[in-house]
């Protein structure tokens, strides 16, 4: 069986060929792309978890190729090594708080309330563009200061984002499109970080402006790069693991009515939808040296794909991992990452993500799933739904 993460038929259900490549080819060498793809539990651990050995630098260039925005010396908080990587995390932690996080409850739950009332209005709504998709794109755009009249804009620049992240299987007539789009937004932000620097205000682009750690600041691109992570994180993370979530239940009437019963068995969902069927499904890294991982040498230098979605479902780890179950134990999941780089918006996707699927239930007791397939986004690294029609009932 040929793995291949720009294959349709991968990014349709790449689950059977994680199965495969862990019961044959632990550590494989995906033909024509040059990475080497680690399925096993264990093994994408160890690769999270050393990053003497496993480099993030030039992550996003890795994903992107010559799609990616910044240029060859600008920094990434997800594509930079200790001792950089350290100063850069510290900065945004100092800004990204997990009190500043859990302050933004109330408000995401007036966003959501609004949305899920425009949704009531229709006999069929689409959860990923009438909810999933804008309920993130409002409240990390209201976190970074982004106006409502440029809401329109955001999207489209998040939008773009994502879809570069595919990197060298975008089309070459959409390549164009994208790189304006990107350069639209680095332009806006560029102009609101000049003004915080003048006049301070008060949400996270200001607070990223102002954050110092022994006597150093966030030059403007470090300020650029971070948001550019915060808004891939901060919606489309979110809008997926709303999507999967659904999707998981609704493939599962018995544990739908469970929860709809029990609300506070939400959690158990999103973490074992994180488990089963993450909206990440890779951060791609690169060996710093020659090194043996699962009894095959990976050469120095080589990319290389841990794969999350794979190692989740790793049976090793999780008894009978191809079953959805909320009630199973999910701690270890790697859905988050793990080591230096754990996804600093975890938190806030936990938060809208719960949220969400409170509201959601509470407000339709018969979601129903117009189509028995799924029209799913079309990248390496995201898996989620890019349209998902509902009946309410």
């Amino acid at each position: 069986m040929e793995y291949n993460p720009v294959l349709p038929a991968v990014q349709e259900n790449p689950y059977p060929y994680y199965a495969y490549l862990r019961r044959h080819a632990p550590v494989y060498h995906v033909p024509d792309m040059g990475f080497w793809a680690v399925s096993r539990y264990d093994d994408v651990l160890a690769i999270f978890r050393n990053p003497h050995l496993f480099s993030s630098a030039g992550l996003l260039s890795a994903l992107m190729g010559d799609l990616n925005p910044f240029p060859p010396e600008a920094p990434e908080l997800i594509g930079s090594d200790p001792p950089y990587h350290t100063r850069l995390r510290k900065l945004a932690n100092k800004a990204f708080t997990p009190r500043r996080v859990a302050s933004l409850e109330q408000r995401i739950r007036e966003v959501t309330g609004q949305l899920i009332e425009q949704a009531a209005r229709q006999e069929v709504f689409d959860l990923v563009k009438d909810f999933s998709a804008p309920l993130p794109t409002i409240v990390i755009a209201e976190l970074l200061g982004i106006p409502p009249e440029r809401y329109t804009d955001f999207k489209g620049w998040t939008d773009s984002v994502i879809r570069a992240m595919n990197g060298m299987a975008v089309p070459l007539e959409e390549r164009a499109g994208l790189r304006q789009s990107m350069n639209e937004m680095f332009a806006y932000l560029q102009e609101e970080i000049a003004r915080y620097r003048q006049q301070p205000g008060d949400n996270l682009l200001s607070d990223l402006v102002r954050a110092e750690e022994e006597n150093q600041i966030l030059s403007t691109v470090e300020i650029l790069s971070l948001a550019a992570i915060l808004v891939l994180g901060g919606s489309e993370t979110t809008t997926n693991l709303i999507g999967n979530a659904v999707l998981a239940l609704l493939a599962h009437p018995e544990q739908l009515a469970q929860v709809r019963a029990n609300l506070a068995l939400v959690p158990n969902v999103l973490e074992e939808t994180v488990r089963y069927d993450n909206p990440i499904q890779t951060v791609p890294r690169r060996a710093v040296q020659e090194t043996v991982v699962a009894g095959t040498t990976i050469p120095a230098g080589s990319p290389i794909l841990p794969l999350i979605g794979s190692a989740n479902r790793d049976e090793r780890k999780f008894p009978d991992p191809e079953r959805f179950d909320m009630m199973r134990d999910t701690e270890g999941h790697l859905g988050f990452g793990s080591g230096i780089h754990y996804c600093i918006g975890a938190q806030l996707a936990r938060l809208e993500a719960r949220v969400a699927l409170e509201t959601l239930l509470g407000r339709f007791p018969r979601l129903a799933h117009l189509s028995d397939r799924v029209a799913r986004t079309r990248t390496i690294a995201v898996r989620g739904p890019r349209e998902l029609p509902l009946m309410v009932g």
